[in-house]
């Protein structure tokens, strides 16, 4: 299994996904979507990082 560095665009939704979830728990920023769920949604930002990397073309 070869593994491909992720697109500009996978890569910066998780990115942008776990600093918003970052920003809920530590700074109290409230952000609509992260904030029910904060370990839902930082799985689901490691797991588009993990098929971005897994998943050649995504």
């Amino acid at each position: 299994m070869r593994l491909t560095p992720p697109s500009m665009v996978v890569f910066l939704i998780s990115f942008i996904l776990a600093v918003a979830v970052v920003a809920t728990k530590y700074f109290g920023i409230a952000v609509p979507v992260v904030q029910g769920n904060l370990f839902g949604a930082l799985l689901f930002s490691y797991v588009l990082l993990l098929l971005g990397t897994l998943v050649r073309g995504m």
